[in-house]
């Protein structure tokens, strides 16, 4: 069974590299240029009409009822816009986690691979609303494509997600939201999940941006939040003819359940840009 699964681990290691270098690829082939300011802020956009591969890396500590757990992550979460006609985009937003994890549970020991992947697909307008507002909605999939069952709830899940913001004077400042319900798998606990994100971002003319938000979620199935505080300062950069936004920051567990994290974890990323 250990070799089937590393099997099939490796297989899915292999199919999302061979898939990233493919859109890194077609990327750089479709891209044009735009103004170093349209680019900071539509790196703030999460419905931006701009393909971008963030690898965001993830510490949380004091994990458990005892407070003995600690996990790594790496979330995977490439953006590409597909235009349907002159008045509308489609855009995907993928995540998907690479997780080194132990003792999360009492005797649970160490785990490492691939967590379960979330799929989210907004229709947005390609022009704000006449007040300067940007928004999206559509579907949110939850993929049970975990390696391990404690790296992942091995359910399917569906459910709505949104997005509204706005952009002005250096600011952006919105909120993104989903819901998804668990809609089969076999897994024992059946998910009902809301998260919300809340965000507030300014950008200074040299186009280094600090970002406040929280990605909290509630739980309908035992009534507890999961609310982390993020602090981040990024910066866009150009590496040759390659754009980059590189973000650091702190976050503090505000409130969680005893399972959860507590006290402070932390954020380094880096966001591969591709302006159409």
């Amino acid at each position: 069974m250990r070799n089937t699964t590393d099997a099939a681990s490796h297989k899915l290691y292999l199919i999302v590299a061979a898939w990233l270098a493919a859109l890194v690829t077609l990327s750089t082939e479709v891209c044009a240029q735009k103004s170093e300011e349209e680019i900071a802020l539509a790196a703030q956009n999460p419905v931006a009409a701009m393909v971008s591969v963030p690898l965001q890396y993830n510490y949380d500590q004091q994990i458990g009822p005892q407070q003995a757990g600690r996990k790594n992550y790496v979330n995977v979460q490439p953006v590409t816009p597909f235009s349907l006609n002159d008045d509308w985009n489609l855009i995907s937003r993928t995540i998907l986690p690479v997780v080194w994890q132990t003792q999360i549970a009492p005797g649970t020991g160490s785990q490492s691979g691939i967590g379960d992947i979330t799929q989210s697909f907004f229709f947005s307008p390609k022009r704000p609303t006449a007040g300067g507002w940007i928004w999206g909605a559509g579907p949110v999939v939850y993929l049970p494509t975990a390696s391990d069952r404690l790296l992942g709830a091995n359910k399917w899940g569906l459910g709505p997600t949104g997005v509204l913001l706005k952009q002005a004077h250096g600011w952006t400042y919105g909120a993104l939201a989903n819901h998804i319900w668990s809609v089969g798998g076999a897994g024992n606990v059946n998910i009902s999940n809301t998260f919300l994100q809340p965000f507030l971002t300014y950008t200074t003319k040299g186009f280094t941006s600090v970002t406040l938000n929280s990605e909290s979620i509630y739980n309908w199935e035992t009534r507890k939040w999961s609310v982390p505080i993020n602090l981040m300062v990024s910066q866009l950069l150009k590496v040759g003819q390659q754009r980059l936004q590189l973000q650091a920051g702190a976050r503090y567990w505000a409130d969680g359940p005893d399972s959860g994290a507590h006290g402070w974890g932390a954020r380094i990323t880096v966001t591969f840009l591709f302006p159409k």
